[in-house]
């Protein structure tokens, strides 16, 4: 593991030659897979363009941050930074450091949606963005080659199983009654959370919204059912009406339960309530506002 951490510091610092000149463009691919990227583009997908891709990536790319969280308690690996001092850290970070939370979120994201919407030209931006995320985060100086690789790994190895039991597992789901669904719903993150090995703020954060999000979609089929369409207009408000929630909840609770113990508890209340609000309290708002049309018809699955 030594001579990999080697090898992998020369070429870190090879690619540091060339700051500060490229500095800006790395962060700027590295923003793609921050928090504050997926806590917009995700819920726009949602809301605005497509409900179904959009619920069924957030149920991933949730799990795959989870699932990261807890390989990297596991391995418990250290950055490039704290390993040789030469190395400079362009962005803060205080986690482990394999496998690259970044890389895997790009292979899950960008690889399911462009097996969604299956355009050539998207494949192309996919592909770009699955390469440039994770050599921003070796420039950066935050992530040895190995990390990347575990990153890609997990990532495929996640996507693949995702689009291969995904159908079937969402059939089964939309034919149990109501409370079965709810407890799923409860089930699954608890359990994912409780099986960390240490407490980790990433995987409270995303098993929290896994939660509400798992909560709020079997609602939003059960009373509201609504759907997205091609209205500029009309996406443009309903982005604006959802991203207000989004700050009330995200930002608003972190003012209201600072300094609130056990810290890890008032998380993961703000984070499943943001998850409730994106999947059900914002397209039952919209649809309040009649900004968005209800299907008619018997419940179908998200």
């Amino acid at each position: 593991m030594i001579t990999t951490f080697d090898g992998g510091i020369e070429l870190i610092l090879w690619l540091q030659q060339f700051s500060p000149a490229l500095d800006q463009l790395f962060i700027f691919f590295t923003l793609l897979g921050n928090e504050t990227f997926f806590l917009v583009a995700l819920p726009t997908l949602y809301w605005c363009f497509d409900r179904r891709i959009g619920a069924r990536l957030v149920i991933l790319f949730l799990f795959s941050i989870v699932l990261n969280s807890w390989a990297k308690l596991l391995a418990d690996q250290p950055r490039p930074f704290e390993y040789d001092p030469r190395v400079r850290a362009l962005v803060a970070i205080d986690t482990g450091g394999f496998p690259s939370a970044h890389t895997q979120s790009a292979v899950v994201v960008w690889g399911y949606l462009a097996t969604q919407i299956k355009r050539r030209w998207f494949w192309g931006i996919a592909i770009l963005l699955m390469i440039c995320i994770p050599l921003s985060r070796l420039y950066l100086g935050v992530h040895f080659p190995i990390d990347i690789v575990g990153g890609y790994a997990i990532g495929l190895v996640l996507l693949l199983l995702y689009l291969w039991g995904e159908p079937a597992a969402e059939a089964w789901i939309a034919k149990q009654p109501l409370a079965g669904q709810l407890g799923l719903a409860v089930a699954l993150p608890l359990l994912l959370f409780w099986s960390l090995p240490a407490v980790d703020h990433n995987a409270i954060a995303a098993a929290a919204t896994l939660l509400g999000m798992g909560v709020g979609l079997a609602l939003e089929r059960r009373w509201v059912r609504f759907e997205t369409n091609r209205v500029w207009r009309t996406n443009l408000l309903r982005l604006l009406v959802g991203m207000v929630g989004v700050a009330v909840f995200y930002l608003g609770l972190r003012v209201a339960f600072a300094g609130l113990e056990p810290e890890p508890l008032w998380r993961f209340v703000r984070y499943a309530s943001l998850g409730l609000w994106c999947a059900w309290g914002a397209p039952w708002l919209f649809i309040q506002l009649r900004l968005a049309s209800s299907e008619n018809g018997p419940s179908t699955p998200p």
